[in-house]
């Protein structure tokens, strides 16, 4: 068995916590509890008969004088980095992170979920951010922990990549 270690980011608040929920326990929750820290979760799952285990760290939500420290980032092998399409600050915060996590570590895959894509009349994300992302090489989802769109799709693309 492979193991593989994952961090999910972004700013405070875009759904980190439920999206591993989601993919781990296949739960929801409506209560907004701000993470301390970091939470570890594990889930294994098959990628191509080879069985891996994924160790989630579901790091607290990037605010301005709340930054991710390094020693959680050490030892990543991919970043799911989360962005709410419902407010567009959070996409300035993802890409400082991602230009962290450039610098602190080697190469290891990207993707970027654009998180709650169920609440539509909110939303704020025009195509051209989407096309923007995708064009540095990196994989876009829309997802929504809260109906389960795309969550176990983008954490078996990071596995995937990982590998």
């Amino acid at each position: 068995m492979i193991q593989k270690k994952i961090c999910v980011l972004g700013a405070a608040g875009v759904g980190k916590t439920s999206l591993t929920a989601q993919f781990v326990y296949s739960k929801f929750s409506d209560k907004y509890l701000s993470s301390m820290g970091v939470k570890i979760d594990k889930k294994v799952i098959d990628i191509d008969n080879t069985q891996v285990n994924l160790m989630i760290w579901d790091v607290h939500g990037e605010e301005k004088y709340k930054k991710i420290p390094t020693s959680y980032l050490r030892g990543s092998s991919g970043i799911l980095m989360v962005i709410d399409g419902t407010r567009p600050d959070t996409v300035t915060v993802a890409k400082d992170i991602h230009q962290r996590v450039r610098d602190e570590l080697e190469e290891v895959p990207i993707i970027y979920l654009l998180n709650k894509s169920d609440l539509q009349d909110a939303w704020s994300i025009h195509d051209g951010l989407i096309q923007e992302l995708e064009s540095s090489n990196r994989p876009v989802f829309l997802t929504s922990a809260k109906t389960g769109t795309n969550v176990e799709n983008s954490f078996t693309a990071i596995a995937k990549a990982m590998l």
